[in-house]
């Protein structure tokens, strides 16, 4: 049996979608669990939407989930490694870089009568499409009456070399197609139920289909797991295997060989939607028109302005004539509104950690199929474990749903496992990536304390930058927070402010400032006065943190500093004299 060889091939037109990370994660265990190769292959043959920085954005996204390659392109890591240094010599690994490849194929194909130049204008298909629309029939290319299965186009070949603009198709056999797939079993595709279709686009760039099929076999790829949504391809593929041979100099060699196929089922949202990016746009085409109808003054004009838009493309996307994501994060940041995630990047940002998000999504249709002590199924896991446990046969057929509150349940269990300092290490390192300087005032030691304080608080790190607000603003900057001033501060002829007066001198003689000797100092000042520690804590909190919601007191102290927590102190005092 050959090496097992196994692929993820996304098009860089745009961050990594969280099924293209669940395509990647199911390849890659495959593969591990088989002791055999994952690679990485870009298909950058759209020119008009493939960028680089997609490319590196898809392949960091993947590094960052511990989805490592063996073959693909190089990327350097944090931690010195390079992935793809030791790649097979079966690259590049970029479609863009392969054409001349495609290029001798499709010769190969016209030579044999199996792909033939096609000169219809894209203005003469869309009216035959209209005409079957009209006539309430499926439209489907007809093929031209002089191209004969089996013979070479040389007059249409001929036309193409003048320079005539055209495409290539290439020509389905008149017999039924058969896919044997892993998880679905054998799927038939009745004879004519694919027409030609186009294998080389007018600009000369080989489309998915054509391409894929070749690397695939160039490449060794044994195994192919894709979602349920590629099965329409198969038929095309595993036709246009059946008629391709290996090109080798001038000689036709041998061959192409047909990957063991695995469709895996679908995302949806929980309500049963498809997960995909359009649902940014909808989120945020409502909350805007929300906003508009509840203020008058808030025109698209004005709302244009405040979100640094367009009015007229603004215009677009309300009408939903474009669901261009740009516009619905710009939106959603001028409104103060969360999109719903849908791509790694996404989950990153918002303060998910990859080993949650790679422990939820293999559970998006793969059951691990293994019971722990207590005889429940095992749900938490981490890479090492899925590598040594998957296998096709447990893969699902009925579509996923994406739970995002069990995501954020087990994202907060993974952040409670940590340790205070590790959990202060990965909180820095997260918003030096995405909130720059948010945590850079607090010394190891001190976010060690601030970590213990917020982690029982929130699921994502982004949850733990909300809970420590009260540290981040700066001492003259404090709000606070009107009824709880009111109550705490100022009921009962000044009681509670008078209380931080007195407390003041004690806060200032607390040796070490830490929590512990924080706590027992004010227990024993409330003590010394006949008071419950409520009574004391609750100003203290309102004067240092502006409302009645922050982590422990004696944390939260602790965190603030003695000079922030004095000067806060004063502050308010100023702020509620007489």
């Amino acid at each position: 049996m050959p090496e097992v060889v196994t692929r993820f091939a996304p098009s860089p037109t745009g961050h990594l979608h969280i099924g293209g990370a669940r395509t990647a994660l199911f390849c890659w265990a495959f593969a591990r669990r088989s002791g055999g190769r994952f690679m990485i292959r870009i298909e950058d043959t759209d020119a008009a939407r493939s960028s680089e920085e997609s490319a590196r954005g898809i392949l960091e996204d993947l590094a960052w989930l511990g989805i490592e390659w063996d073959d693909g392109p190089r990327l350097r890591l944090r931690d010195g490694r390079t992935l793809g240094d030791a790649a097979r010599p079966v690259g590049p690994y970029f479609q863009a870089q392969r054409v001349p490849i495609y290029d001798a194929h499709l010769d190969f194909l016209m030579s044999i009568g199996r792909a033939y130049p096609a000169f219809e204008t894209p203005e003469e298909l869309e009216l035959r499409r209209k005409d079957a629309v009209a006539r309430k029939a499926t439209y489907k290319y007809a093929r031209p009456a002089d191209v004969r299965p089996g013979v070479a186009p040389a007059e249409r070949i001929g036309r193409a070399r003048t320079g005539e603009r055209h495409v290539v198709r290439f020509v389905m056999p008149d017999e039924p197609i058969v896919v044997r797939d892993e998880v679905l079993g054998e799927v038939r595709f009745a004879a004519g139920e694919v027409d030609d279709f186009v294998i080389r686009k007018a600009d000369g760039l080989p489309t998915y289909h054509f391409a894929v099929v070749i690397d695939d076999e160039l490449m060794g790829v044994t195994h192919v797991l894709r979602a349920q949504e590629h099965l329409i391809n198969t038929p095309r593929h595993v036709a246009l295997q059946g008629a391709l041979r290996r090109v080798e100099g001038s000689a036709a060699g041998a061959p192409f060989r047909t990957p063991a196929y695995a469709h895996m089922p679908l995302i949806f949202n929980v309500d049963g939607s498809k997960m995909s990016k359009r649902d940014k746009a909808k989120a945020a085409r409502k909350s805007a028109k929300e906003a508009m109808a509840k203020d008058a003054t808030l025109t698209a004009a004005a709302l244009a302005r405040r979100a640094s838009l367009d009015e007229s493309a603004l215009g677009r996307f309300l009408a939903a004539d474009t669901d261009d994501v740009s516009i619905a994060e710009a939106l959603a940041e001028a409104l103060r509104v969360a999109l719903p995630e849908i791509e790694v990047w996404d989950f990153r940002r918002n303060g998910y950690v990859p080993e949650a998000i790679t422990n939820f999504v293999s559970l998006l249709g793969w059951s691990p199929g293994t019971k722990d002590a207590q005889g429940r199924d095992v749900e938490k896991f981490d890479l090492g474990f899925l590598a040594a446990n998957f296998g096709i046969e447990r893969i699902g057929k009925t579509n996923a749903r994406f739970d995002r509150v069990k995501l954020a349940s087990f994202n907060g269990d993974y952040l409670a496992a940590l340790s205070d300092a590790e959990f202060g290490r990965r909180w820095r390192e997260w918003a030096r990536e995405h909130e720059a300087g948010a945590l850079d005032r607090f010394d190891d030691a001190r976010l060690e304390v601030l970590a213990r304080a917020v982690k029982p608080r929130c699921k994502t790190f982004r949850d733990a930058l909300r809970a420590a607000a009260f540290a981040l603003s700066a001492d003259d900057s404090l709000t606070f927070d009107r009824a709880a001033a009111d109550r705490h501060l100022l009921a009962s002829d000044r009681a509670g402010l008078n209380l931080i007066g007195e407390l003041r001198a004690v806060l200032a003689g607390i040796e070490p400032f830490e929590p512990a000797t924080i706590n027992a100092a004010i227990e024993a000042f409330a003590k010394s006065r006949g008071l419950g520690m409520g009574a004391v804590a609750q100003p203290v909190r309102v004067a240092v943190t502006g409302s009645t919601v922050s982590p422990g007191l004696g944390e939260t102290l602790a965190v603030l500093g003695r000079v922030s927590v004095l000067a806060r102190l004063t502050r308010c005092e100023r702020t509620y004299a007489p």
